[in-house]
């Protein structure tokens, strides 16, 4: 990450090769498209391509997050109220994976039972999902991990789910302390067994992490012996 080259310890974290960076913009400037929405298990489509998920708290801006990554300001419906996602909606990228908006956990306008029936969802889906190549798990940057965050880590843990930590609306916070959280949360994950250690500092506002995100998810399908765009 050089977003911020006057912080050394985000510094340290291993860019992607020029190689990645390249097939992450082609694959990207794919046309993108809804595919679609599951409200329960029942509903989940065929396990075909390789899946990516998006997971965090309400409002962490993992619709923004996926908007920013296809360059489409509407392919994934974004609120300033929380639990507007209220479905795992399932999006298509050019044919060589699946992108997968998850309802954020935590706080939500709705009833409690809304809330569990949505955590009961994340859980299965998270749990049950054999094509599921990783999932990002979007921390906000003004606050770091929280209770909930590390439960669902431990979840994902558990599970032998393969994730990485996604630092959102770094445009917010001043440097010194956006540094401090990258590494908190570099700590907090550091003996984590199924967390990749390179954290992924990213504004959707600014466009800030997207180049590097877009090569992470070439290079992660490359590893997974998946086609990406030549």
């Amino acid at each position: 990450m050089r977003e911020h080259d006057g912080d050394e310890q985000q510094s340290e974290d291993t860019e992607p090769g020029p190689d990645f960076v390249e097939a992450g913009r082609k694959l990207f400037a794919r046309e993108s498209q809804f595919s679609t929405a599951a409200s329960g298990t029942d509903h989940l489509p065929p396990m075909h391509k390789l899946e990516i998920a998006f997971a965090g708290r309400s409002n962490v801006g993992k619709s923004s997050l996926v908007n920013a990554l296809t360059g489409r300001k509407t392919l994934a419906r974004t609120s300033h109220t929380p639990g507007r996602t209220q479905q795992l909606n399932f999006f298509d990228l050019g044919g060589f994976c699946t992108l997968v908006d998850m309802p954020g956990y935590g706080y939500a306008a709705v009833s409690k039972e809304k809330v569990k029936s949505w955590t009961q969802l994340i859980h299965d889906y998270l749990r049950g999902r054999a094509n599921l190549a990783r999932v990002y798990v979007l921390i906000d940057s003004r606050h770091g991990l929280k209770k909930l965050d590390t439960e669902v880590l431990d979840m994902l843990d558990t599970a032998a789910v393969s994730y990485q930590i996604i630092l959102t609306k770094s445009d917010e916070p001043k440097k010194g302390e956006l540094a401090d959280i990258v590494a908190k949360t570099r700590e907090a994950i550091a003996r984590r067994p199924a967390a990749f250690p390179e954290i992924i500092v990213t504004s959707s506002r600014e466009k800030t992490g997207v180049v590097e995100l877009r090569a992470a998810i070439a290079q992660l399908l490359h590893e997974r012996n998946e086609e990406i765009p030549q």
